[in-house]
């Protein structure tokens, strides 16, 4: 099957289509870079310690074919005391593998002090991974579109 795009309406839809979604994540991946600034200038900070490492493997197998190896990732399990004195643990959203942290490993926890099962290891994967790679997916293709776009328009 041979998919052929013809004439210059169709491919400028397909340059602002580029645009378009390269737009979307942009936009989500600075949503979530403010989640973060947000998260960091109300968080409280704590010495924690890795007491455990949760092994999960994905069985879901649309993300197993993209994925390089199949092998399970590594996610910290953190326990620290928050400034109420209640020792919380908690289960840190971004794994590794290999594993970022080891067991025993000494921590620096960022918690909201009204609700300190809300913690995070203070972590660049931790805060700025996703938000980074959202907003890069959208500039490449935003950019890729734009270019598009705009060498079309040159040449017309």
């Amino acid at each position: 099957m041979q998919f052929q795009v013809r004439g210059w309406g169709a491919r400028q839809w397909i340059a602002f289509a580029t645009i378009g979604f390269g737009s979307l994540f942009l936009v989500i991946g600075l949503i979530m870079a403010g989640v973060s600034a947000s998260f960091l200038s109300d968080a409280q900070r704590a010495r924690g310690t890795v007491v455990a490492l949760e092994w999960r493997d994905d069985h879901s197998s649309a993300s197993r074919k993209h994925r390089a190896n199949n092998q399970p990732v590594a996610y910290p399990v953190v326990e620290f005391t928050p400034a109420d004195g209640t020792r919380q643990t908690f289960r840190n959203s971004t794994g590794s593998n290999p594993p970022s942290y080891e067991e025993g490993e000494r921590v620096e926890v960022l918690y909201r002090a009204d609700s300190p099962g809300d913690a995070r290891i203070n972590g660049f994967a931790s805060l700025w991974l996703l938000p980074l790679i959202f907003s890069g997916i959208g500039v490449l293709f935003a950019g890729i579109g734009t270019t598009v776009a705009l060498w079309r328009r040159g040449r017309s």
